[in-house]
Order: structure tokens, then sequence, then C-alpha cells
């Protein structure tokens, strides 16, 4: 006897449920998370409001060098990794330290005053947030980037791509009316109600989850990274700075007297000559026992989109300019590799998309949650079916 083969819709259909019942569960939780890193930066700033000023009173800013270099005493054992500096003389300036070359984890970062170098305090709110990466990460599971927990993710980034193809065909309509695709029949009852809803929705949605499923696979699958740099770069990174051997980053064995603080404040001194005034925020990577390069990101004044970010690479030892590169001179599929961050999130197109981003992640959960309703509606639906079909049999029989 040969098993019915089912239908290609029919498939389809059970797959989409049945992945909405695994993989949905855990996308809801990354979209949430997601959602809760969105504003990172903005929830942080308004935590830390009242270490984000200092009072100028007349002093003059340290240079680079003595600056990291008085952090660092003050640090115990902690060693100035970045610093980000503004134009503006009342910021403060905001310190990220290396990472322990033991344990591989990174100390909790700071805020320091540009005059004196003294630490105003910890970065408030900055371990919560790490937990909520972590969590849209790799959910938590022993192993961090290298564990299950990176995989699972990953293979649901994919089931994404799948809900996204599958939802599509599900609801192609046989007559097309932008109605029917675009406007939900929320008058309807019952399960066509929630169908609607789940399906218009997820109509207007999917550009935007189709971005944040290519741009999050670069992080799950290197192949996949590396088919996108073919794709939009015709030349693999270049000119980067060499990172510590062995991805750990060693100590700075830099201070305010040694030839390298020399050369940090060469590299600086020649950044804002070249630059004058149009720099804004800057972000000073400072050189390791094992970096070739002084690396400097900054951004125009005025401007705080991470897309236009540009940069200055300058040789640790000597402080001589080595590459400088503008946001506006790389072509479209460089910057999009260069910020796939920005990309994943929407801010590189904009605060209006980066708010849509933020919307359809806080709409995943919704989703689960519709998606989950049609399902036991239509197994409720289909146990009453079947109640009634043998008292509908019994009936014929007895007027037989």
């Amino acid at each position: 006897m040969t098993l019915p083969i089912p239908a290609l819709r029919t498939l389809l259909f059970r797959l989409h449920w049945a992945l909405g019942l695994t993989a949905g569960l855990v996308l809801a939780l990354m979209g949430l998370t997601g959602a809760l890193m969105s504003y990172e930066e903005a929830v942080t700033a308004f935590a830390n409001r009242d270490r984000l000023e200092v009072a100028p009173a007349g002093r003059t800013a340290l240079p680079p060098a003595a600056l990291a270099a008085r952090i660092d005493a003050q640090a115990g054992g902690r060693v100035a990794n970045v610093l980000t500096l503004s134009d503006d003389p009342r910021a403060s300036v905001h310190v990220r330290f290396a990472r322990d070359p033991e344990t591989r984890a990174r100390p909790p970062a700071a805020y320091a005053d540009p005059y004196d170098g003294s630490l105003l305090g910890p970065v408030r709110l900055e371990g919560a947030f790490t937990t909520v990466r972590d969590l849209h990460r790799w959910l938590l599971l022993p192993g961090g980037s290298k564990g299950w927990g990176r995989t699972i993710t990953g293979a649901c980034t994919l089931a994404l791509l799948a809900f996204l193809a599958t939802g599509l065909y599900l609801r192609w309509p046989r007559i097309h009316r932008w109605r029917i695709w675009l406007k939900p029949a929320l008058s309807r009852p019952g399960r066509p109600r929630w169908w609607s809803l789940h399906a218009v929705v997820g109509t207007w949605l999917l550009p935007v989850y189709l971005v944040i499923a290519l741009s999050g696979l670069t992080w799950s699958y290197p192949s996949f990274k590396d088919g996108a740099t073919r794709l939009l770069a015709s030349a693999p990174d270049a000119g980067k700075p060499a990172r510590p051997a062995g991805g750990k980053a060693a100590g700075r064995p830099v201070d305010a007297g040694a030839d390298g603080g020399a050369a940090i404040d060469r590299a600086w001194a020649d950044f804002r000559a070249r630059t004058g005034d149009a720099a804004g925020t800057a972000v000073l990577t400072l050189p390791g026992a094992d970096t070739k390069a002084i690396r400097i990101r900054w951004l125009h004044k005025g401007v705080d989109a991470p897309s236009a970010r540009n940069e200055e690479r300058y040789d640790a030892l000597t402080g001589a300019l080595l590459a400088s590169e503008r946001a506006t001179d790389a072509p479209l599929g460089r910057r999009l590799l260069d910020n796939i961050l920005e990309v994943h999130r929407g801010r590189f197109f904009g605060d209006l998309v980066a708010l849509l981003f933020c919307l359809a992640a806080l709409a995943m959960p919704g989703f689960a949650a519709t998606g989950l309703t049609l399902y036991v509606l239509r197994r409720r639906a289909g146990a009453r079916r079947r109640a009634v079909e043998p008292k509908a049999s019994a009936g014929v029989v007895r007027a037989v």
C-alpha cells in the first residue's frame, strides 16, 4: 500500500508551523533581546548622565598617552585600551580596558576626567546589557560563541528565512488586491482574524526580517560571511590593524615618557591637525604589545551615525600615518560589511528605519503568540469535527 504524497502547499504549511513551535520560540526571545539592545547607547547615556560631563574650569586636556597612564595608575591592574574623546570640552572620556590575557574577560568600562585622568565611576547598566547580548547571541549557554548556543541561534536564523519563504508562498492570493496583501481583516471572527493579523503584519515586515536574518548569518556561519564579502567587496579586508597573537589583547607597554607614548601623542597631534575643527567624537584604540597600528575612528561634528565613521591608522612605534579612510569614499558594499552590526540594527539606514527594526524585533514574540493561537484553534476545530463525524455517520445508518 502506497502512502499518499502530500501536496507542496501542505508540506510547506506543516514545515511552517513545525518551525513555529520550535525555532519560533527562540526567535521570540532573540527579538525581545534585540529590541532591548536597539537603543542601548541612549539608555546607557541616560543612566550615566551624571558622569558624562565634567567642569573644564579653564583646564587643559591631557594628551592621550598621559591620560591613559593616569587612568592605568588608578585602575588596579587594568590597562586602558580604547578612549572615546570628544571635541566638547564638557564631555568626559569613555574608557574601555583590555581583556585579561588569562580569563579573556573584559573589565567593566568607566568614565574619566580628560583634564586630570581621574576615574569618575564605572558605566552603569553595562553588565545588564552584556547579559542581554549574550542571551541574544547564544542563549547564555555554556561555551559562549563556541558552544551550542551559537549553533542554535544560527539555525533559528535560518529558520527565519524559511518562515519568510513559506509564509509568502502560503498567503499568495489568487486574486491580487492590495487590501488582501496589506490590510488586516480584524472584523472577521475567530481564526480568520488571527490569521489575517499574523499574515498581513508578516508581509509588512518581510523586508526588515530579511535584512535582519541575512546580516545575522554573518556571525553564525563564517562561510556565509566569506560569501557575503566576495559578493559585496571585490577585495578582502586590507590595511586593518593587526590583532594580538592568539586573539588576546596584550597589555600596553606604554607610559607617558616612553617612545610608545610619544608615538601616540604624535599620532593624535597629526590627527587633530589633519581634521581641524571637523572631527567631533573620536575613538582612539591604543596599541598593545603585538599591535602594529594606532587606530582612530571618528565622526564629523553633528554626526552620530556609526556608518559615517572615518578612520586613521598610525604606526605604533613612530606615530607616522599609515592609512586614511573616509566613509564617503568607500563603495556601498564595503560600507555594508564594515557596519554589519548597524545594518542588523537598522541604524545604517537612518533613525526612522532603526525604529522600524526595533518594532519588528518586538513583534517577533507576537508572531509566536499568534502562530501558537492559530495552531491551538485549528487543533480544537479538528477535534470538534472528528467528534461530529461519527454521530453524523450513525444517524445515516439509523435512517437506512
